[in-house]
């Protein structure tokens, strides 16, 4: 009895096949071992929050209106202002006080850019600290 080593065909090539078994082995218990030694997470988030009832505002604050028709009329809680020297004159007196009341400016849909930077432009040179511009849920389409 003989041992047959290779094939018959002549073709002696070496096999070269790696056993993989022993190398996945040891992962394993490196895995295993790194995720037992990692500290276990606490998930708090730690806020030093204020104790004690905040103070509302003793009065809620003024609200001067002031709104710009379609063709540029400029209305100063609903009253029609005819020129800007008399525009800026109330500007002046908002911007004198000495708790600033908040100014509104409501553009129309279809008003000129020009109407409402006048406006704008206005109200910061005179020191209008306190200005918003409101109902930009027309412009939404």
């Amino acid at each position: 009895m003989g041992m047959n080593i290779g094939n018959n065909s002549g073709d002696h090539e070496v096999m070269v096949d790696m056993n993989t078994t022993p190398l996945i082995d040891v992962m394993l218990v490196l895995l295993v071992m790194l995720i037992i030694t990692i500290p276990i997470q606490t998930h708090a988030v730690k806020l030093n929050m204020p104790a004690g009832a905040s103070t509302p505002p003793p009065t809620p604050p003024i609200v001067v209106r002031i709104d710009v028709d379609f063709d540029g009329t400029v209305l100063w809680n609903g009253e029609a202002i005819p020129d800007r020297p008399q525009l800026e004159a109330r500007l002046r007196e908002v911007a004198a006080a000495a708790d600033q009341p908040e100014v509104h400016l409501r553009p129309n849909k279809l008003v000129k850019y020009q109407h409402v930077a006048m406006v704008m432009a206005s109200a910061q040179r005179l020191g209008v600290k306190k200005l918003g511009v409101i109902g930009n849920e027309q412009f939404v389409d």
